[in-house]
């Protein structure tokens, strides 16, 4: 065999090799995130696990959630991560309601900081809505905003950790995005979070806007359907005293943990163990 004819059939066993090992992998794929799901469901007999749908706050993104979707996929939960839009109330929480549209049977309906406002919004009327899990979270009542929650009760250090950014809305209107500095994101936001890994999280932090914290919310999803809360009792962002606050108007099913306020990243199995509370009385 000749050197040229060696080359072709080396390039062509490359190429081949290639082809395979993509189709390999996305059939991991599709059987890591097909499979499963549909195995959650339960089997003939057995009354199917409610879907739980997260939904972050500011600051932070879907993988904020990744410690706790890992739990609760092992102990077969079907999980849907929302992409929060972070950019008005109501429409974040529009947005969300198109997503429950989509999802079939139970769910239990989770969200952190001002996503706590966004699920509260967008379960109201939603009957396959069983039970709502905040983590310090906001429960706001009808007209509230985060802001005027936060700045009720002493103890939030927020405000002097921004940095707002002048932006141009889709309606050619100007607005303000907010961020946390890079320098104070981790002892404001997610001070038992490894350095390392707030790190990342400061420079991944999805912005929301200023009208999106300031704006009153709609009549809550939480006068009519079960609660639980847990207070992060180390929370700059939204003062414990005002979490307690909220869970007792609420009648929520109220526990604590030591946390900051990044407490799903930080407190991942305590925050399953929550929402796997709430889902059990939602089946």
């Amino acid at each position: 065999m000749n050197r040229t004819t060696l080359t072709r059939l080396t390039r062509r066993s490359r190429a081949a090799l290639t082809v395979l090992t993509g189709a390999g992998a996305a059939a991991a794929l599709l059987a890591a995130t097909v499979v499963p799901a549909a195995a959650d469901r339960g089997g003939p007999g057995q009354r199917p696990k409610p879907t739980v749908v997260l939904v972050h706050g500011a600051f932070a993104d879907s993988t904020s959630w990744n410690g706790v979707i890992e739990r609760l996929r092992q102990d077969g939960y079907p999980v849907v991560a929302v992409a929060n839009p972070l950019r008005s109330l109501s429409g974040d929480s529009a947005y969300l309601k198109d997503v429950l549209a989509g999802i079939d049977g139970p769910v239990v309906l989770a969200g952190h900081s001002y996503g706590g406002s966004v699920i509260s919004n967008a379960a109201t009327g939603d009957a396959d809505v069983k039970a709502l899990v905040y983590l310090a979270a906001f429960l706001p009542e009808q007209g509230e905003s985060a802001v005027g929650l936060s700045g009720r009760f002493p103890g939030s250090t927020l405000g002097e950790a921004l940095r707002p950014v002048p932006v141009t809305n889709p309606d050619g209107s100007r607005g303000t995005d907010l961020y946390i500095r890079n320098d104070t994101f981790r002892h404001q936001f997610a001070a038992d979070v490894p350095r390392d890994q707030t790190d990342l999280m400061a420079v991944t932090q999805r912005p929301v806007t200023e009208a999106a914290l300031s704006e009153g919310a709609a009549e809550p999803a939480w006068k009519t359907i079960p609660s639980w809360v847990l207070i992060a009792t180390r929370d700059l962002n939204i003062p414990p005293a005002a979490q307690e606050f909220m869970a007792a108007r609420a009648g929520a099913h109220t526990s604590e943990v030591r946390s900051s306020h990044a407490v799903s990243v930080s407190h991942p199995g305590k925050v399953t163990d929550v929402i796997e509370d709430a889902a059990r009385s939602a089946r």
